[in-house]
């Protein structure tokens, strides 16, 4: 019998694409503007962990609450949110995750967090990565069919037509896009396997370095996708500056140098990839500007 899964768990990621893939044999769901979350309930508990590996429990204390009541032996996969004026506001969940103990009690009264569920990755102390996605999507609706908000299941159809009306008529509720998975495959950790089709032009990006100092960095170096060259952010702002500090830099050895739109070669830190991401926008001049949108700590 294999031991039940703990965390630090590696999670499945999607590709950005431009177009959504068609043909038999895809699932769709709504992409939804949050935090990626495990939830593992333990024989004695619950635990909570991000994207990263880290372990965000005593953050969010509504959840735990809620969690008592799936099943032991059980490990989800999916999005905490946070609803305001009818939409994900993606600041609000950041506020959550930001929270020390003292205040994350208070936090969950005044913005009380969801958790949308998208796959099931243990039932009963069982490893069930290995089966297909319908097989899971059909556990995951057992688990949680009967428990209702705010642990819930995302929508998801294998029928294109409805996919695409989520995809125009979601947006206004802060719905990001559409994530597509092949019904016959495996859970695969830190492969990027599903399809993600989002309305923005923006991009996921891997921090690989900083300029200015490590609490407060003034601008971060970017790795963009399909692009090997290194990319000087514009300044940030002081809610980026603060939240890149937050998260925790680790710089490595070495002082190399990029080209920064407006200021010319700079040096900067590098840091070990992959344990930040940013959310980038990236201008059309002839000098491209890519602007810092939102940042999120990185998985595999």
């Amino acid at each position: 019998m294999t031991p039940p899964l703990r965390p630090p768990l590696k999670v499945a990621l999607a590709q950005s694409v431009r177009e959504l893939p068609t043909g038999p044999g895809w699932s769709y769901e709504p992409k939804f503007d949050g935090h990626r979350m495990l939830v593992f309930r333990t024989a004695d508990g619950v635990v909570l962990q991000a994207r990263s590996g880290r372990i965000v429990t005593a953050a969010f204390p509504d959840l735990v609450e809620a969690a008592l009541a799936v099943p032991s032996g059980c490990v989800l996969d999916g999005e905490v949110v946070v609803w305001t004026g009818g939409r994900t506001d993606f600041a609000a969940v950041q506020r959550r995750a930001a929270a020390t103990p003292t205040r994350a009690a208070l936090l969950a009264r005044r913005l009380p967090a969801s958790y949308a569920a998208f796959d099931v990755l243990a039932e009963g102390d069982e490893d069930v990565r290995r089966a297909s996605y319908s097989l899971r999507r059909a556990r995951l609706l057992a688990v949680l069919g009967e428990l209702g908000p705010p642990l819930q299941p995302v929508p998801a159809t294998s029928d294109l037509e409805t996919a695409l009306t989520w995809y125009e008529t979601l947006p206004a509720s802060g719905v990001e896009g559409l994530v597509a998975k092949r019904l016959d495959s495996p859970y695969r950790p830190g492969a990027r396997a599903w399809r993600k089709l989002r309305h923005t032009d923006t991009w996921e990006a891997v921090v690989v370095g900083f300029v200015g100092p490590a609490r407060r960095p003034t601008a971060l170096v970017l790795v963009l996708p399909g692009d090997d060259a290194v990319a000087v952010s514009s300044p940030l702002g002081p809610a980026l500056r603060a939240e890149a500090g937050r998260v925790g830099l680790r710089p490595s050895p070495g002082t190399p140098t990029a080209i920064a739109p407006g200021w010319g070669e700079v040096p900067y830190v590098p840091v070990e990839p992959g344990h930040l991401l940013a959310e980038v926008e990236r201008g059309t001049v002839r000098h491209p500007v890519t602007t810092v949108l939102r940042l999120r700590e990185g998985g595999a």
